[in-house]
């Protein structure tokens, strides 16, 4: 089955999601354009008849007057509220199936492999949801609504036409063909190489310009600095290139269109004049058709513009068409049997671009409750090991089967947001008791209370107002909060000092009572909360180690102090 191109796939997904929104925003435009030609067909109608009325000195009094200004009253009227209505529903429709792509996207780049190679660059999953996600609103706001109330126009003001003179409605059938077909056809291409250098000199702008900022120590140190600065300007003045090409190539639709507009109207003054002569038409008739003429252009101005937008909006539903399909949840792997709550049998893993495998038939079992702590030289796959454990890696062979996990990194993730903001995250229903008692187990619940704001004390980004051990103390409330029967931890206390550490894993060790507990570590303090040391060697292969065993306390002295 052959797949679908970005933008029909990207069609489908908002038909599938808010078609009915869609389908009535778009009718909205169709009759707020209608009736805006019609509006001035009609006053030019009405006022030519009351003129000639007037001339002949007959007056009003053969000229029904009321209802053709009724009639203008309501288009006028349908009009703006026409204009207010398409607005509010097709921008909420777009706005809000936007925003819920954004969390789509954002759970399908938190799959497996897919968040590691952003976190590379993450400047590109900043450009991801935002800059290649506001790209997608002109697919219907610029493109598909215009030409739908281009097509609604078009239609009934030609077969309006028609019931005069079919040679006038097919006239303006035609120039309207020329209009809104010719001019994309002869701007696509030209159009679509731009949008899509223009995307790529702005994604290659910013990223340049973060790296700059962020890097500026290391530049400055290796004397790099000043040819970084050079090409942030190559690529603001890539950009402005760009920018150029299309400003240029809009200039050129507007006068394309322009040009039409100044002499469709003109046609049809030609035309109505011919048909004068033969007394096919009524000269208020004749007037309302040059008026029309000069209205019915109205909606392939905005039209214009989507053509000119398409290939950035191609560009970015080809990079995201992969990751807005929602992904299957990040804890889905297996259940182990009971009384177990980690297996992993015959798994083998290689890296990408790797020369050999990583891993080949590992085969491991954790029971409920136990305690394992993961050692062997770095390099050798640890945290490679803890990713296949989580999910966050999928082995080539073999497989993995786990209880409800959560993870404790090396890293702590904190956000600009409250203290409970943060907590919250990791259990969004959590009452204010079930909170306090986190931080009590994490041993923060004193500091907090202290605080003049408590709970809705805001953090910094990153969790800045927090010290490194505070910052621990609050990852492990919100691993608390989780209540997840299997925990993975990798070097949780790395970075501490002796003292602070020490009381981190106290508190861990008792918050951890009736779970099991995978760690990874280099570190004697850590290892010393498992029942049994697994040592991992260079070649990927693991022996274990039993509390009480000759080998236990040998295998403790091997790693690094406190």
């Amino acid at each position: 089955m052959t797949r679908p191109g970005p933008l029909a796939a990207l069609i489908a997904l908002y038909w599938r999601e808010r078609r009915g929104t869609l389908l009535a925003a778009a009718l909205l435009a169709g009759l707020t354009v209608l009736a805006g030609v019609a509006l001035l067909g009609l006053s030019g109608w009405f006022i030519t008849a009351t003129a000639l009325a007037g001339a002949a000195g007959l007056g009003l009094a053969g000229l029904d007057v009321f209802r053709p200004a009724a009639a203008i009253r309501f288009l006028a009227v349908l009009r703006t509220g026409g204009r207010y209505g398409e607005r509010v529903v097709g921008h909420e429709a777009t706005l809000a199936l936007l925003a819920a792509l954004r969390e789509r996207l954002f759970r399908g780049l938190a799959r497996p492999e897919a968040a590691r190679a952003l976190m590379a660059r993450p400047a590109r999953l900043l450009f991801r949801l935002t800059v290649d996600v506001d790209a997608l609103d002109s697919l219907y706001l610029r493109l598909l609504a215009p030409a739908a109330a281009a097509l609604l126009t078009v239609v009934v003001v030609g077969g309006g036409l028609a019931l005069l003179d079919g040679r006038l409605g097919l006239g303006l059938v035609l120039a309207c063909l020329v209009v809104g077909v010719g001019v994309p056809l002869a701007l696509r291409g030209a159009a679509e190489r731009a949008a899509r250098s223009r995307a790529a000199a702005l994604e290659l702008l910013r990223l340049r310009a973060i790296d700059l900022m962020a890097g500026q120590t290391d530049l400055l140190m290796t004397g790099r600095l000043d040819a970084q600065r050079q090409s942030v300007l190559a690529a603001e003045a890539a950009l402005a290139a760009a920018d150029d090409r299309l400003d240029r190539l809009d200039l050129r639709a507007a006068l394309a269109v322009g040009a039409i507009g100044a002499l469709l109207p003109a046609a049809a003054l030609v035309a109505v004049a011919a048909l004068l002569a033969q007394e096919a038409l009524t000269v208020p008739q004749a007037a309302m058709v040059v008026l029309l003429a000069l209205a019915v252009l109205e909606p392939f101005g905005a039209l214009r513009r989507g053509v000119l937008e398409l290939g950035r909006t191609r560009w970015a539903a080809r990079r995201l068409r992969d990751w807005w399909s929602p992904p299957p949840p990040a804890s889905d792997l297996p259940s182990p049997p009971e009384g177990s709550a980690l297996v992993l049998r015959d798994v083998g893993f290689r890296h990408a671009g790797a020369p050999a495998p990583l891993f080949r038939g590992v085969s491991l079992t954790v029971a409920a409750g136990e305690r394992v702590a993961v050692v062997g030289p770095s390099g050798a796959g640890k945290s490679t090991l803890l990713d296949l454990m989580a999910g966050e890696r999928i082995p080539q062979d073999g497989y993995v089967l786990a209880l409800p996990r959560t993870v404790l990194g090396q890293r702590t993730d904190l956000f600009r947001d409250s203290l409970r903001g943060n907590l919250l995250l990791a259990a969004p229903d959590a009452d204010e008791e079930t909170l306090w008692h986190a931080l009590a187990q994490a041993g923060l619940d004193g500091w907090v209370r202290a605080l003049p704001a408590g709970l809705d004390t805001m953090l910094g980004e990153g969790g800045t107002g927090l010290s490194q051990g505070q910052g621990r103390r609050l990852a492990l409330a919100r691993l608390i909060l989780r209540g997840a029967p299997l925990w993975l931890l990798d070097e949780p206390t790395e970075g501490l000092d002796g003292g602070t550490a020490r009381a981190v894993l106290a508190r861990l060790a008792d918050a951890a009572a009736g779970r099991a507990l995978v760690l990874v570590t280099h570190l004697r303090r850590e290892a010393e909360l498992a029942d049994r040391l697994l040592l991992l060697d260079a070649d990927g292969r693991l022996d274990e180690v039993r509390r009480g065993d000759p080998g236990f306390a040998a295998a403790l002295d091997r790693l690094r102090p406190d």
